[in-house]
């Protein structure tokens, strides 16, 4: 018991020597650092802690510093993401010791902020500067640079000149006009019997569903800058459309079920009466299940053409593809029906053994292609 005890107090201490020597051994200074200061702010006479926060500090300032002196000598506005990120550094370090007398005893902090501001201050003026040259500039990607760089202005000084409606100005200019055609469907519906029943219930999935859709998650977020009409809706208000967006049904395939017959042989042995000692006797008895599967899989292909009318040029090309798989069972018997067991049975009494519709296929295909085309839009015009 004695020598238990003795071992499980060396692993003890080993495990604490080796986690607090870990301080000076990890890749990330910044995060060791705040963790040899919480382990002060817990036991201020922490022998590792003590002996890593100044070492790790000394060697933070040092790093931190040498990169700020790099970055400054680039001409890339983005070098001051850079710059501000290791200021952000070396304040959140300082404010770590400064917050915990035991680290502030081990050692004096300085004290970024002011270097901090400044640096945010330059950013937001030269950020806004070139924000400026893209607003002069036509198109929806100058538009773009514009209200991201104006955006960055405003991110490190809110509210930094007219950032906000400069910002809003920005958004206007790329905003594009966007039409939704019919759905072209190869014909199939006029082909095959639908007529203008199918085509315009097409229609109503994807093309108005679309134009509705797109309209109110832009309205929610104003995240795409554009404005979706329908092919007639852009007619009658008289709307010269930047983008168009197309869309092909093709290779709709809803074919007749396949039937599958299948007989299975059933027996079980069940009670007949007892014997002249009283004990049960037991007797074969046998079914035969007639079972009737039916299966069929539906397929429709959905093309999304998105094409740049000013350009003009092709945005996006794709295609989306789903099957609709359906199969149901029934089944009859014949012979005893104490040979059924509880899973043949659950398929004599399926209530549920009908064949879906034209109209419910062409739902199920529908459901799982529309969110696929929703998303694609959105992801494209998005800007």
């Amino acid at each position: 018991m004695k020598q238990l005890l003795q071992m499980m107090l060396l692993a003890a201490l080993l495990n604490a020597c080796g986690s607090n020597k870990n301080y000076l051994e990890r890749s990330d200074e910044k995060k060791a650092l705040f963790d040899a200061v919480k382990k002060l702010n817990k036991n201020g006479t922490d022998e590792q802690a003590s002996i890593a926060v100044p070492i790790l500090y000394s060697s933070i300032l040092k790093t931190r510093q040498a990169k700020i002196k790099s970055y400054e000598s680039g001409k890339d506005i983005n070098r001051w993401d850079n710059i501000i990120g290791e200021y952000n550094d070396l304040q959140e370090a300082y404010n770590s010791i400064i917050n915990s007398n035991a680290a502030f005893k081990l050692i004096t902090p300085v004290n970024f902020s002011t270097q901090l501001l400044e640096a945010k201050q330059f950013a937001a003026a030269d950020y806004y500067e070139v924000a400026e040259v893209y607003l002069t500039k036509n198109g929806r990607d100058n538009a773009k640079n514009a209200y991201n760089n104006f955006k960055k202005a405003d991110r490190y000084i809110p509210g930094y000149k007219e950032v906000l409606s400069k910002m809003n100005q920005a958004y206007e200019n790329a905003i594009i006009d966007v039409v939704i055609n019919p759905v072209q469907d190869d014909r199939y519906f006029f082909n095959s019997g639908w007529g203008n029943s199918g085509y315009d219930y097409s229609n109503e999935y994807f093309q108005r569903t679309l134009v509705r859709d797109l309209a109110y998650n832009n309205s929610s977020n104003n995240t795409y800058a554009a404005r979706f009409y329908s092919d007639w809706e852009a007619r009658r208000e008289n709307v010269e459309p930047a983008w168009t967006i197309d869309l092909g049904l093709r290779n709709i395939n809803l074919p007749q079920p396949s039937t599958y017959n299948n007989k299975k042989e059933r027996s079980a042995q069940v009670q007949n009466g007892t014997d002249t000692s009283g004990k049960p006797k037991y007797k074969t008895v046998y079914a035969t299940l007639n079972i009737t599967r039916m299966s069929f899989t539906a397929h429709a292909d959905m093309d999304v053409l998105i094409k740049d009318l000013e350009t003009p040029k092709t945005i996006s090309n794709t295609s989306f593809r789903e099957d609709y798989r359906w199969q149901a069972e029934k089944a009859t018997y014949t012979g005893d029906s104490r040979a059924l067991s509880s899973a043949d049975w659950e398929i004599i009494n399926n209530n549920n053994f009908y064949q879906p519709s034209r109209d419910d296929i062409l739902n199920e295909l529908y459901k799982k292609i529309y969110p696929q085309v929703l998303n694609h839009i959105k992801y494209t015009v998005n800007w």
